[in-house]
């Protein structure tokens, strides 16, 4: 028992109060996250529309998300995490039952792009909140309990999204925008303000940066790491995409997509606690590269998938790659970001994300009907494997980064942050690095 509970105080305790409402907030919002999940299954299915067509409508949630990000990561910075979060979940809901409601095509994708724009303007804000409340020391941990939260609600909602389905598809809109509406009331009610306001001080000899864009365009360790990411994703949101069309073409149902997808949020839900210790101490390049080899090959085994139990085989394998690639890629994230500029960087490195989410749909649908379903899966192998070199080769490099922000505060340039926190984020401020930061604007 008190091995139990040790355990369960170095995973979870000591972290701030902040933090758990925003992890409510995250469970809450991901139990209802159905629409994206069977979105493809709608489209094709429900609405008549090819698989060209329903990638290219799930290419326009990700290029309204791309746009999101970048404005949400702007706002972050100059409006505040907590007005930009209220607007980002407000307008999400909003557009969410505007899309269960849509039936001509150009009206899907016009409703797809904005519901992309405002649910992933949120990324950044909730992402710099997240570092701006918790201290350094405990950010692996607090990551890992946020991704656990993640796909805790993904796991429930694939198995619920399956059944309601069955009820009628408007169902999973409606749900999803309340799920949103719910997390934004808590946002509202217990969640403080916790930017910093920023005072800038040039050092002697110093040119200002033209802005904040030029700042990190110069910083190519971290824009390194951000096409990273993006290869990365465009092998795991093929699970979204393809994998739900490619398991229809087995003779599965929607509800057996549901049941198959959801071990991925209940393999992460039991072992994801237990990835920190694993990993503490550890290369994050390494760490890093393995997730990479170990998605690469869960989805090219996908090429040969007929059954349930095989497509499950394969969901099983590319999760454990899953579970070793988020914690470091957050931290290391958090690392990478000067603090003055860490809305803007967070925006830049969701915005990876959503190129992938404009990308993967289009790029896997058409290497399906060009060249196969075994092509395309053999292709997420190989990208896997390229990435996971990649990953070796420039490691030392980001690591000597996070030190230099770690020990100087300094990034790319010589201009200096004197940060003073604004009066209702005292706490923000006392779990934020106290070293002076480098601004690019």
């Amino acid at each position: 028992m008190r091995t139990v509970r040790g355990w369960f105080r170095d995973t979870a305790g000591g972290l701030p109060r902040s933090f758990w409402y925003l992890w409510t907030g995250t469970l809450i919002n991901r139990l209802g996250s159905f629409v994206l999940i069977f979105l493809a299954i709608y489209l094709t299915r429900e609405r008549g529309f090819s698989a060209v067509q329903a990638g290219l409508v799930i290419g326009l949630w990700g290029v309204g998300g791309a746009i999101g990000t970048t404005v949400g990561g702007t706002l972050t910075d100059r409006w505040g995490r907590r007005p930009t979060l209220l607007t980002a979940h407000l307008g999400a809901a909003t557009m969410m039952v505007g899309l269960g409601l849509a039936r001509p095509l150009w009206a899907v994708a016009a409703g797809a792009l904005l519901l992309g724009l405002f649910a992933e303007a949120a990324r950044p804000a909730f992402g710099a909140m997240m570092v701006d409340v918790v201290p350094e020391s405990d950010r692996l941990r607090a990551f890992s309990l946020n991704y656990w939260a993640i796909n805790l609600g993904f796991a429930c909602a694939a198995v619920l999204a399956g059944l309601a389905a069955q009820a009628g598809y408007l169902l999973l809109f409606l749900v999803d925008a309340t799920t949103t509406l719910v997390t934004a009331l808590i946002i509202f009610t217990r969640v403080k303000e916790t930017r910093v306001a920023p005072t800038v001080v040039v050092a002697k000899g110093a040119a200002v940066p033209a802005g904040a864009l030029r700042t990190i365009l110069r910083d190519r360790v971290f824009l390194g790491f951000v096409a990273l990411n993006l290869f990365a994703a465009l092998v795991f949101l093929q699970h979204i995409s393809m994998l739900p069309i490619a398991m229809g073409d087995s003779g599965l149902s929607p509800a057996t997509y549901g049941s198959v997808i959801a071990l991925n949020g209940v393999l992460i839900v039991v072992g994801q606690l237990f990835v920190p210790r694993l990993i503490s101490g550890r290369s994050r390049s390494h760490v890093l590269a393995l997730s990479a080899l170990i998605m690469g090959v869960g989805f090219g085994l996908t090429a040969f998938a007929d059954t349930v139990w095989l497509y499950g085989l394969t969901v099983l394998i590319w999760t454990l790659g899953e579970m070793l690639n988020s914690p470091s890629n957050a931290t290391l994230i958090a690392e990478l970001s000067p603090a003055a500029l860490r809305g803007r960087y967070q925006g830049v490195f969701s915005l990876s994300w959503q190129l992938a989410g404009a990308s993967a749909p289009i790029l896997g649908g058409l290497l399906r009907e060009q060249a196969g379903n075994t092509a395309l899966w053999l292709a997420c192998a190989a990208i896997g494997a390229l990435t996971a070199i990649t990953h070796l080769v420039s490691g030392p490099a980001r690591e000597r980064r996070a030190a230099q922000l770690r020990t100087t505060g300094t990034p790319v340039t010589p201009v200096t942050l004197t940060r003073t926190p604004a009066p209702e984020s005292a706490e923000a401020a006392a779990a934020s690095p106290a070293a002076p930061v480098r601004a690019g604007s």
